[in-house]
């Protein structure tokens, strides 16, 4: 049966809205890292969404004005470069960006024709973290407890193991897929029949690593991503 396919890409950009600016002055060097954006995410959203044909919902924001991943209760949905702000500016941060976002995500998994529908967010991660160096090269994140989607994504890294048996691939590495964020989220919004939510996370050894490296794990998930979507 073929899949429909939704992209997201929840921290493919770290621009500062003008209105917001004051508050991050003196923060280049964290919205330049990690901190503030997801390094090559943006550009394989969009290889994918071109190749394709996908729908693509795109952030630009910097997540340390919103993070776009993070529900409304989450300690972390706002940076400490915008937690002064009232009640009634923050409101308007999250009316503009979050809840714009994610209703753009869920309506287009809603127009999608097919009667199931994959949705791939698409995410990077730093390669070393607290001082060590993480053992993943692309990890899958996905709930094993929703059977269509788990065979969904052993689907996909069986076939980039085929295109890519160098590559250290991971299920629900370098996170758990069921920690907070929109792919769970939207679990809960749709029946399990409709939605499958795949949470792609590349490590940024990649993007900002040789331009040639890059480009051949940019084709290798899409021949992959392609591959399991039509079996």
């Amino acid at each position: 049966m073929r899949l429909g396919l939704v992209l997201s890409s929840e921290h493919g950009g770290n621009r500062v809205p003008a209105r917001y600016r004051p508050d991050f002055v003196g923060a280049e060097k964290a919205l330049a890292s990690h901190a503030g954006w997801d390094p090559g995410s943006a550009t394989l959203a969009r290889e994918l969404q071109r190749t394709l044909g996908a729908a693509l919902i795109q952030a630009k924001v910097t997540r340390l004005l919103v993070e776009l991943n993070r529900s409304l209760h989450h300690p972390q949905l706002f940076s400490r470069w915008v937690r002064h702000h009232t009640p009634d500016e923050r409101e308007l941060i999250l009316e503009r960006y979050w809840r714009t976002h994610r209703s753009a995500v869920e309506a287009a998994v809603r127009a999608a024709p097919e009667p199931t529908v994959l949705h791939v967010a698409v995410h990077s991660f730093t390669p070393r973290w607290k001082g060590r160096e993480r053992s993943v090269d692309v990890g899958l994140l996905f709930d094993p407890g929703h059977e269509r989607e788990a065979a969904c994504a052993t689907r996909w890294i069986r076939a980039l193991a085929a295109e890519r048996p160098d590559l250290l691939i991971r299920r629900n590495r370098p996170y758990l897929g069921t920690s907070d964020g929109l792919t769970t989220h939207l679990r809960g919004v749709f029946p399990a029949s409709r939605y499958l939510g795949i949470e792609l996370e590349v490590s940024q050894r990649f993007p900002l690593g040789p331009a040639p490296a890059w480009r051949e794990l940019i084709r290798a998930l899409r021949r992959s991503l392609q591959a399991s979507l039509s079996e």
